[in-house]
């Protein structure tokens, strides 16, 4: 007995498999995320400072500072790397793709490896819990 798959299941199969192929996930970037103070007391832009470094350096990633209130966040993982930018005040910061190499980085497609978006929740998860513990 052999079976048969039905056209439209193959076409449907090809194309699944050939989107699959083709590119990444669109760039996931946070913007304006709110600095916790569970306390009600506004922490400072160096305590800010010294617990987003913190919890990137925790995380995996390479902090420096870019600029007054900027840092620079670089990720390697075997032959990729990812490099962020990381704006802060004393009431937000925001996690911004500055560039990478070895991501299927699409700049007109405004795409990456899917596996960005995953680096840079757990990144941002870090900053957050780092940032409300301060604020205690």
């Amino acid at each position: 007995m052999t079976s048969k798959v039905p056209g439209w299941m193959a076409v449907g199969l090809v194309l699944l498999f050939l989107s699959g192929c083709r590119g990444g996930a669109p760039i996931y970037e946070v913007k304006s995320a709110p600095v916790p103070s569970p306390s009600g007391k506004e922490l400072t832009l160096e305590l800010v400072r010294k617990e987003i470094m913190a919890a990137g350096v925790a995380a995996g990633w390479q902090m420096t500072d870019a600029k007054p209130g900027e840092l620079l966040a670089t990720y390697n993982l075997r032959s990729h790397q990812a490099v962020v930018t990381i704006p802060y005040t004393t009431k937000n910061y925001s996690i911004l793709y500055k560039n990478s190499s070895n991501l299927k980085y699409d700049a007109e497609d405004k795409t990456i490896h899917k596996n960005y978006a995953g680096w840079i929740q757990r990144l941002d998860g870090a900053i957050r819990s780092r940032l409300s513990a301060a604020g205690m």
